[in-house]
């Protein structure tokens, strides 16, 4: 059985590489997806699709809509939703996409650095699974194929 796993989270490191790169090296079967990447795109999406925007508010709005779309489209086809929390870069995105999983009761893993876990309790508490690292995230990907 192949699943689908979106991997919400900051964009600006390579995690969703190590943990697919740990994942394809145990052999497990699982098809990733993810929000736009491509942090410029994430961006100018919003102008590139519906034209110049009046100013930043609306340049805004416009982006976030359809990266909002995104998001709820390729969750919507995912089965588990991995959240990645760092300690280096601010986490709105990811609490959002988060808390979108547990209201869409989609099986929810956090990963979040010790240094996170009284800042994200509540969210934890709702989550099903919360782990410290990556490699922890995959042996839970790793159990439910046995």
């Amino acid at each position: 059985m192949k699943f689908v796993v979106y991997l919400a989270g900051q964009i600006h490191d390579d995690w969703r590489e190590e943990l697919i790169a740990e994942v394809e090296a145990r052999g497990l079967d699982f098809e990733f997806v993810s929000p736009q990447t491509e942090h410029d795109l994430s961006d100018d999406i919003g102008e590139k699709i519906l034209g110049e925007q009046p100013g930043k508010y609306y340049r805004d709005e416009a982006a976030s809509a359809i990266n909002n779309f995104r998001t709820t489209v390729l969750m919507e086809k995912s089965d588990i939703v991995i959240a990645l929390f760092g300690d280096q870069y601010r986490q709105w995105n990811t609490a959002m996409d988060a808390t979108t999983a547990i209201n869409k009761d989609k099986p929810l893993i956090i990963i979040r650095p010790e240094e996170l876990i009284h800042a994200l309790k509540e969210l934890s508490n709702k989550a099903n699974v919360t782990v410290e690292t990556i490699k922890q995230a995959v042996d839970v990907l790793d159990y439910i194929t046995k």
